[in-house]
């Protein structure tokens, strides 16, 4: 009787326009194995190093989620996991009920996963890379064309779009790398540091991008180490300290403290 009323009730609860959960982290863990060389760097004897510690948090469908902490937190490394490149020790991690480690196939096919440590080949053009990556995931011609003057009249890419990346500048390659991580009109968008080492114009039209995206119903998770950018997009944050949540909650109130 309880698991019908639970049933009937979730029923209810999204009839009534509550969000969709798209993101759900369940007490993940990862270590690493640290080479001899990085343990010298480290000043250290230990042979692992926990980069993410038992870490949880989900988020929906028009929201933008932000991880913060500082640099060697565990952030990245929680948005390589959820992107299936790497794998989680133990715990899970599951986009519209796909988990990475059972169906990795339809949880990459729902995100999009967008870092400064992957780059675009700057041998290539911004056409032919986002015609390139459109067509892993079998989008139609025609639908692919369409969406790619979409985004690249937003970023201002049509008058770079024949020119080689290696010839383009930082920003443009960052708005080119957007573009083409979106070919896919994915449901949840994973940023690492998306304004990193962006001019101020430049990072202003990535910000409002995001607020746009949230507007159509996405789920946005923005990892970064800068609270500013937390403070312009972010609905919730979530702050990570040595691989384990310290914090989580709204701005309003994690700015309040516990």
């Amino acid at each position: 009787m309880e698991d019908i009323f639970q049933t009937e009730n979730a029923a209810s609860t999204k009839a009534c326009g509550a969000p969709e959960e798209a993101l759900q982290v369940r007490n993940v863990k990862k270590t690493f194995t640290l080479s001899y060389k990085q343990r010298k760097i480290n000043r250290t004897d230990e042979r692992k190093k926990v980069a993410v510690d038992g870490l949880s948090f989900s988020a929906v469908n028009g929201e933008i989620y932000g991880l913060l902490g500082p640099n060697g937190a565990g952030k990245t490394t929680v948005m390589r996991m959820i992107s299936t490149l790497i794998k989680c020790d133990s715990g899970d991690i599951t986009v519209f009920g796909h988990s990475v480690k059972t169906a990795p196939d339809k949880v990459r096919a729902s995100i999009a996963f967008l870092t400064s440590e992957l780059k675009l080949e700057d041998y290539f053009t911004p056409s032919y890379l986002y015609n390139f990556y459109s067509d892993l995931h079998g989008i139609p011609a025609a639908a692919r064309d369409a969406r790619k003057k979409q985004l690249f009249d937003k970023f201002g890419i049509g008058s770079f779009s024949e020119i080689k990346l290696a010839e383009l500048s930082t920003g443009m390659k960052q708005k080119v790398s957007i573009a083409v991580s979106l070919a896919h009109d994915p449901k949840v968008i994973i940023y690492d540091e998306p304004t990193n080492g962006l001019d101020v114009i430049t990072a202003k039209i990535v910000t409002d991008f995001l607020l746009e995206l949230k507007k159509e119903g996405k789920c946005i998770i923005v990892s970064t180490h800068i609270f500013s950018l937390i403070e312009k997009v972010c609905d919730r944050v979530g702050i990570i300290i040595n691989g384990k949540m310290a914090l989580e909650g709204t701005l309003a109130g994690v700015c309040a403290g516990p």
